[in-house]
């Protein structure tokens, strides 16, 4: 036991769209030792838990529990006492049928300090993805949640005829189940048969589906339309106008569930464009950046639990590629620093790691006051703009070959160029420079390495067909993904890429691949808005 108690967090993760993750369970999520999640967390959620922390799964779904809610409680309560920051990550609200009440009972019993996040509940928020406001000042003047769930061979304790006479909507949660028993209920108690009532299925996410009946047809109609949990049912007026005030399947991309790699710590622009469009987006990191020492040395350590693969052995051999042609070492280019004519950067991840390695040495920004700057694409030419520098030159074709060329052109003879860059990098870069007669320094600045490990059964989501793509920005992103993910059939992947040399990596491995019509993320969300509609069409 550890020399001082820890604390427990009770997070409500929403009803599954990571969007309605709280601001604050987020900022909670990031400092936990110990996360406990259940069977409810969707899976954007469950992307962003930190790789660093221990995950215990209570599982927790209508007939299906992993672990007894008391046993559940008594986790949260040894793993505090340990001195640990417990993180208990619950699907929508702690507090709307979540047991929150009695996790909290065993920690207050224990002097175990704790915090509630509340969630965005279910109830709320699934019938407004679908299109059925709870309330309407035309229709019903209450609202009424209720649990669907009972005992196996037990009668519900329900008051049907006081929910009934309350003449407000009725929302009931993990219901599906006994949704016949509980239209029967409503009916014996009174309740017109006529009532528009609809059972919502995987709200919020791209498995979204609605059936509108009423209190009387709906249950046949839920089992013609297989309807399965998870999924709720909301009883009212306010049901007639779900297809009248529908706009979730207006967006383009509802229904479609993409994953989309992005350096670890790093806020994926590719994601905020494809939520908007209404995509379920799995937000995974792919790639750690490891900077490389001033002074030469190898990479800093990775922490052994930080789901940070190795750079060396089999996964960057194999699947990483190969260390192409000579290279300059990074404290010999700073202390030269003033005399290049050029600085060339591949990516953003290269101009943050090589403007911190200028800070970390002590060299002031003046030093290259007077080099020209090239960048590989609008995202590293945004970047520099981050910095202060503005890109004399950014290639039409966002490739390396083409940098190259671009900038044999454009460079006036003999030029010095440096190119502080992954230690792996692009050879048609340095060829074309060479060629044209420019000395150049090809600097490893740091490493691109896998990351591995994660709560998302990434291969059986694929497999099943359940993620329509995952969006590629780079090769070596692409790498890295086969890399984290070596359990994935990787001719189950639709790759849709930003470029064709993002493209030839990604077909090289065996995966289906689209290319965007341009190198920028609007081309490549475009593109999959394309190949989502063409195989809905199909």
């Amino acid at each position: 036991m550890g020399d001082q108690v820890g604390k427990v967090w009770l997070v409500g993760a929403g009803p599954g769209d990571a969007g309605l993750f709280t601001c604050k369970g987020y900022d909670v999520l990031q400092q936990a030792d110990v996360v406990v999640y259940d069977a409810l967390v969707g899976d954007g959620v469950l992307a962003l838990v930190p790789r660093g922390a221990r995950t215990i799964d209570v599982g927790k779904r209508a007939a299906n529990h992993t672990m007894p809610q008391e046993q559940i409680s008594r986790v949260l309560l040894d793993e505090a006492l340990a001195g640990n920051k417990v993180v208990r990550l619950k699907g929508g609200d702690p507090f709307v049928f979540g047991r929150g009440g009695e996790e909290i009972e065993l920690l207050v019993e224990h002097g175990v300090p704790f915090e509630v996040v509340p969630g965005i509940t279910s109830a709320i928020a699934v019938p407004a993805y679908n299109g059925i406001p709870v309330t309407h000042r035309d229709f019903t003047s209450s609202l009424h949640i209720i649990t669907g769930h009972k005992r196996a061979g037990a009668d519900y304790d329900i008051d049907f005829e006081a929910l009934v006479r309350t003449k407000g909507t009725l929302v009931f949660l993990m219901g599906v189940r006994s949704l016949p028993d509980i239209m029967a209920g409503l009916m014996d108690a009174g309740m017109d048969p006529e009532t528009p009532a609809a059972v919502l299925q995987e709200g919020t996410t791209a498995g979204q589906r609605r059936v509108v009946a009423t209190v009387a047809t709906l249950p046949k109609a839920a089992e013609e339309a297989r309807i399965a949990a998870p999924a709720i049912i909301v009883v009212g007026g306010v049901c007639g106008l779900a297809d009248e005030f529908a706009w979730r399947e207006q967006l383009p991309l509802q229904g479609c569930k993409v994953l989309v790699t992005r350096p670890a710590g790093l806020v994926s622009t590719m994601s905020e464009r494809l939520r908007k469009l209404g995509a379920e987006v799995l937000d995974l990191p792919a790639i750690a950046t490891v900077a490389l020492e001033v002074d030469g040395a190898e990479g800093g350590e990775v922490p052994a639990d930080s789901g940070v693969g190795s750079v060396v052995g089999s996964v960057a051999s194999s699947v990483i590629g190969s260390v192409a042609g000579p290279k300059v070492a990074l404290a010999d280019a700073l202390a030269r620093l003033g005399t290049y004519d050029w600085l060339v950067f591949t990516s953003p991840s290269g101009v943050r790691t090589f403007f911190d390695q200028m800070l970390q040495a002590g060299i002031d920004f003046r030093r290259i006051a007077n080099a020209r700057f090239a960048a590989l694409g609008q995202g590293t030419a945004k970047e520099l703009r981050k910095h202060g520098f503005i890109a004399d030159l950014v290639p039409k074709v966002a490739t390396g070959e083409e940098l190259g060329r671009a900038l044999a052109d454009e460079a006036a003879p003999s030029s010095k160029v440096l190119i502080p860059r992954a230690r792996i990098g692009n050879a048609r870069l340095v060829d074309e420079l060479v060629v044209a007669g420019h000395e150049v320094d090809d600097v490893p600045t740091y490493d691109t390495v896998p990351v591995t490990g994660g709560l998302v059964d990434v291969a059986g989501e694929l497999s099943q067909g359940k993620i329509f793509c995952v969006a590629f920005t780079s090769s070596s992103g692409v790498r890295a993904f086969a890399a984290a993910h070596p359990d994935v059939d990787l001719s189950d992947v639709r790759a849709a890429c930003i470029g064709e040399q993002t493209r030839a990596t990604a077909a090289g491995l065996g995966m289906r691949t689209w290319t965007a019509a341009d190198a920028t993320m609007d081309a490549l969300a475009d593109l999959i808005v394309e190949m989502y509609h063409t195989e809905s069409n199909h």
